[in-house]
């Protein structure tokens, strides 16, 4: 069997229970034509670049898959269908990523800093302090 990464877009009109539970249908999909679903990962509601069917914002899931071909397709040919499901991509890899995403260690990082409060900041040049006329 391969190894994939798949990653789909679902409406923002949708609970995060409802993103669950679609998670949990393409799961059972892959198991059921013999394949395997390893890490979940929830990227909750983020914006998107462009509006994508009316939608700016989306929520996003990532799932990493031991799974034979046909049972991906499967899989694929449903999110196609339904109408909850913006977009998705599926990415033949070689080995799954051990630890977090990039997406989860980058919200990690902005929790820490407090997003723009407490992150580390460049100090800012002095400006050049020329006296006022008639002053010396």
């Amino acid at each position: 069997m391969a190894l994939y990464e798949h990653v789909f877009l679902a409406r923002q009109d949708m609970t995060p229970q409802q993103v669950d539970q679609l998670v949990e249908q393409y799961k059972g999909i892959l198991e059921a034509n013999g394949g395997k679903v390893g890490r979940i990962e929830s990227w909750g509601l983020r914006p998107l670049t462009y509006r994508i069917r009316k939608n700016r914002k989306a929520y996003y899931a990532l799932m990493n898959i031991d799974a034979p071909s046909a049972a991906v397709a499967e899989m694929e040919r449903q999110m196609r269908i339904n109408e909850d499901v913006l977009r998705f991509l599926t990415t033949r890899v070689e080995a799954h990523e051990e630890g977090p995403s990039a997406m989860m260690s980058r919200r990690d990082r902005d929790e820490r800093f407090g997003k723009d409060e407490d992150r580390p900041r460049r100090p800012r040049r002095p400006r050049d302090e020329t006296p006022d006329e008639g002053e010396e």
